[in-house]
């Protein structure tokens, strides 16, 4: 059955990074399209092993592995995918269920400009709707996976049972926890990975202690969305760095925008310096450093957690709101992003406080406060090592009795993540 104009979208028809790969046909009860960019990745078969294992789910389920290179990528690395791209196809032949399959995307000589992890993914999860189209489930639940990731058994159940349940929800992220001890990589990477994560779970915890409405893990490996609201919100973006944190973005500022704590997520916690940021390179600098890895002052999202708890008096003084007393920190940052001609945009065009709420922290969103973190480490408070940053958080919430090591502290922040 070929596609035709009626299952193209426009979304499909104008944003979609290709035309579809695959005209098979389409199981009408298709529910779960997973989703994996692949670049270098030998050990890509145990990632797809990894999602076979998992429990069956009541919908059907599709796996869709994007191999890409770009078109400056060396000859070595063409060949490598070319053989991983073999490799795969004769494993999906061979694995390939009723109720789970396996697809092989091969995309080389991506454009330098865009080639990379963003441009895969955007391939992969503009694909799933060509599927989820084609098969009349404009709901489909698009999941973004690692070639490097594994995950537990009840993965593909416990993302049914959460989008069933929250059928309002537009996009979610995903528990995830990195490997902390193993055979697999060298213990300085161990050591290196539970600094970076206690890192992650510290700075949206410790935003969350501010009132940020938008503080949510953004992991490229741990994240799923509609099908729908995929397309709605223009699809994934292009870039080679960070997508997960922009695209997301998108959806948390939509509102249920939910998490799924009932399932994990391993993705691995090896060096990398084929991004200029994130785990990979994070855990390379940290392990140059010999540790002591640092993070954030407190004192910044103290300071945050005062300026909130104004809005209320902001929006009824209007622009005699410099009458309230507010840190040093947040009066200069203030003054450079021009806050007077944003705040009285935002309360021209709102009747009611929470309309001005919404509409303040749609601009003060989480761009904002990142911009706000590295200026106060610039100008107010310098950075600290992450074990003092994370102690003092889990006191100020009074949690106490925890032993002052990264690893204690990163098993009590995930305890404090998963509500348990």
């Amino acid at each position: 059955m070929a596609y035709n104009v009626f299952h193209l979208t426009p979304y499909l028809q104008k944003l979609a990074a290709y035309p579809p790969f695959f005209y098979n046909r389409v199981s009408k009860n298709l529910g779960i399209i997973v989703v994996i960019p692949a670049y270098k990745e030998e050990f890509l078969l145990l990632s797809l092993m990894s999602l076979k294992k998992c429990q069956k789910p009541h919908w059907d389920v599709e796996v869709i592995v994007v191999i890409n290179d770009s078109e400056i990528d060396t000859a070595k690395t063409k060949v490598l995918n070319q053989k991983i791209y073999q490799q795969a196809l004769d494993w999906s032949e061979k694995n390939n269920q009723p109720h789970l399959r396996f697809r092989i995307i091969y995309q080389g000589d991506l454009p330098k400009k865009f080639g990379g992890v963003g441009l895969a993914r955007k391939i992969g999860m503009d694909e799933a709707c060509y599927r989820f189209e084609k098969a009349r489930q404009k709901k489909g639940v698009i999941v973004c996976f690692d070639a490097d990731s594994r995950c537990t058994e009840n993965y593909l159940v416990e993302i049914e049972n959460h989008f069933k349940n929250n059928a309002r929800t537009s996009a979610c992220s995903i528990y995830f926890e990195h490997p902390i001890r193993g055979f697999d990589h060298a213990q300085k990477v161990y050591q290196a990975i539970i600094e970076y994560e206690l890192h992650l779970r510290y700075f949206i915890n410790a935003q969350r202690l501010a009132g940020c409405p938008f503080a949510y893990q953004t992991i490229g490996s741990s994240m799923a969305v509609r099908s729908d609201f995929y397309q709605k919100q223009g699809g994934m973006n292009r870039r080679k760095a960070g997508e997960d944190f922009y695209f997301l973005q998108k959806f948390i500022a939509l509102g249920n925008f939910t998490e799924l704590n009932t399932t994990t997520v391993f993705p691995s916690p090896r060096i990398s310096d084929r991004v200029p940021f994130g785990t990979g390179k994070a855990v390379g600098e940290i392990i140059k450093q010999k540790g002591n890895y640092e993070t954030y002052n407190l004192q910044t999202f103290k300071d945050l957690k005062l300026f909130f708890a104004q809005l209320k008096t902001i929006y009824k003084l209007k622009e005699n709101w410099r009458e309230i007393a507010l840190p040093k920190s947040v009066l200069q940052y203030l003054e450079l992003i021009d806050v007077d001609i944003r705040l009285a945009e935002i309360i021209k065009n709102t009747s009611t406080f929470p309309a001005f709420k919404k509409r303040f922290f749609h601009w003060f969103n989480a761009f904002q406060v990142m911009k706000f973190a590295h200026f106060t480490r610039d100008h107010f408070y310098e950075n600290v090592p992450i074990k003092e940053a994370a102690s003092a958080l889990l006191n100020l919430i009074n949690i106490i009795d925890i032993d002052n090591n990264s690893k204690d502290l990163l098993i009590t922040f995930r305890k404090l993540d998963r509500k348990i």
